[in-house]
């Protein structure tokens, strides 16, 4: 698939434990709401099990022309037939991923710094995360990254960047002028009693922000 910033814009990264609906439903209902890509996130399933539901999910992604990405697990990607991957600081690096992977496979690095994102761009990367711009209750020993230090970043390179960590509809606003192309939501999205209503509003308000 081929990749475009725009794609960015509500990026809705799973966590299982806000809905007793399965992942799959709670993605569709997401999608259905304007959810622009999907990052399948997990961290305890048995390597089957995840192999399996990303499988599943993919094919939900599909029906809507949306990009699937899998955290970390380049290996779990490739096999399942995912759009990309989205690796951290301590995971497989950008270039090595790109020997390995097909054309078009869409990357995204973690940085936090702009040492960082220009390194992630000369790797290859598509797109860049970056946060923990508010406190989250996802990763609650993440560094935070300031709003002066999201703008540096995005502007240091020429690929796009969303923003991720403790993001919500109330406080996506404050990022209004940094230069982000997106805005990354778990459970904004996840642990909502409507996600398709909460996805809704999250892309409108995503569009009055990134012109």
């Amino acid at each position: 698939m081929k990749f475009s910033k725009e794609q960015l814009l509500v990026y809705a990264i799973t966590d299982r434990k806000y809905s007793p609906l399965p992942l799959a439903e709670q993605v569709r209902a997401a999608l259905s709401g304007g959810a622009t890509i999907v990052q399948l996130r997990e961290k305890s399933l048995p390597k089957a099990e995840f192999l399996a539901e990303a499988i599943e999910i993919k094919k939900v992604c599909a029906d809507f022309g949306v990009p699937m990405l899998i955290d970390d697990d380049v290996e779990l990607a490739l096999k399942c037939g995912a759009d990309g991957v989205h690796v951290g600081r301590g995971d497989t690096p950008v270039w090595q991923i790109r020997k390995i992977a097909p054309e078009n496979f869409i990357v995204g690095a973690t940085a936090k710094t702009v040492e960082e994102a220009k390194a992630a761009e000369q790797e290859g990367a598509d797109y860049l995360g970056v946060g923990a711009v508010f406190p989250s209750p996802t990763k609650p020993n993440a560094v935070p990254v300031t709003k002066e230090e999201l703008r540096m970043v995005a502007s240091s390179v020429h690929i796009p960047t969303v923003a991720i960590g403790g993001i919500t509809y109330a406080n996506m606003e404050e990022l209004q002028g940094s230069g982000v192309c997106g805005f990354a939501f778990v459970s904004e999205i996840f642990a909502q009693s409507d996600i398709a209503a909460s996805a809704r509003r999250l892309l409108q308000r995503a569009k009055a922000i990134v012109k």
